[in-house]
């Protein structure tokens, strides 16, 4: 009996932290989800981590690279806010200017769309696989589900979709003046035939291939990627400072604009990098690291924290969570250095926002 338990924590090990990493990253540690509302965990959970671990699954069992996840994670955003909470839709920021919703055209909210595009395809998806991979390295090149698993995964989510659908859709209602508001179905065909298609696109890449060159340039140091994510990462959360309308007089092209240049140097930059020698796990958290310091910062400005108990809470998770990655990063360096044909898909191993 004991002889069966290392093998048992190595196979559901993976699979429980990625089902609870996904929300405490993306909601809980930025502080959109509050200490006080702590039970939405549980929907979180179903929607957020069975996602992020389908999503992971597939990608592995077809040999998809870090690109694929992406892409995949965008089409997840976009199902998110467009069919399941269709936040992205709602005319939600009414309120900051009755005469003007800013950056809205044809029922979309588009600074919203493209700031929750790039913030849930990456924070939801992306870092909660990348430090699970990290914290399981030796199974980081293996699918973590069987065939009922997966199938077990895909029905959890979509009754949590189905339940989130709901009672964000009543939610809702309370903001939007009017009638109760309906997205118009056109929108959500759309949005449904895009998310379908980019899931699409992903699964049929592949992870490069063949060594890279013995000769090519070191990538940076891991001070230098942490400190570039960083920024990086800061910087986009100001679209969403935007996309309430704080700034009306501002043409919403141009933090639309900035928001795409943003996510087109941070791909490219990580892109560059990654392909480099001497790219390894270090760097992996490095870009993890800066990127979670940065949304934890943000939600510290942004994400409406008014009692002292979900004050507490999210100072209390955040800490724990710096400390965890120190503590990563100390496990990390005590680890023998990674053969270079071991490193991941070189071209976008841990996409930037």
């Amino acid at each position: 009996m004991q002889a069966s338990n290392p093998t048992a924590r190595r196979q559901v090990g993976p699979i429980v932290t990625l089902l609870l990493l996904a929300p405490i990253i993306v909601e809980f540690l930025f502080g959109s989800t509050h200490l006080s509302m702590f039970y939405l965990i549980l929907p979180q959970i179903g929607v957020y981590g069975c996602g992020a671990l389908i999503i992971r699954d597939l990608a592995r069992r077809r040999g998809n690279g870090w690109g694929a996840i992406l892409l995949m994670g965008i089409a997840f955003a976009v199902a998110l806010e467009c069919l399941i909470l269709q936040t992205a839709l709602a005319p939600l920021f009414v309120a900051m200017d009755p005469r003007h919703i800013y950056g809205r055209a044809l029922g979309v909210n588009w600074i919203y769309l493209l700031y929750s595009i790039g913030y849930e395809s990456v924070w939801a998806i992306v870092l909660p696989i990348q430090v699970t991979e990290l914290l399981f390295s030796d199974r980081r090149d293996e699918p973590w589900l069987g065939r009922w698993g997966l199938i077990a995964a895909s029905a959890v989510f979509l009754l949590s979709s189905v339940a989130t659908w709901y009672l964000w859709g009543q939610a809702v209602h309370k903001f939007v003046p009017g009638p109760g508001y309906q997205a118009p179905a056109l929108t959500v065909g759309l949005a449904l035939l895009g998310a379908v298609a980019l899931f699409a696109i992903a699964l049929g890449l592949r992870r490069a291939s063949g060594a890279r060159p013995s000769g090519a340039r070191r990538a940076p140091r891991p001070w230098l990627v942490r400190l570039a994510a960083f920024w990086l990462a800061l910087f986009w959360f100001v679209l969403v400072v935007f996309a309430v309308g704080v700034a009306p007089a501002v043409p919403a092209v141009v933090p639309a604009a900035v928001g795409l240049l943003l996510a087109a140097l941070a791909s490219g930059a990580v892109g560059r990098w990654s392909s480099r020698s001497a790219w390894g796990d270090a760097h992996r958290l490095a870009l993890v690291s800066g990127a979670l310091l940065a949304s934890m910062l943000a939600g510290l400005l942004v994400s409406g924290i008014s009692l002292p108990i979900d004050w507490i809470g999210k100072l209390a998770l955040d800490g724990l969570a710096i400390v965890g990655l120190i503590w990563m990063a100390w496990r990390v360096r005590r680890k023998p250095a990674q053969p270079v044909s071991d490193v991941s898909d070189p071209r976008l191993t841990a996409p930037a926002p």
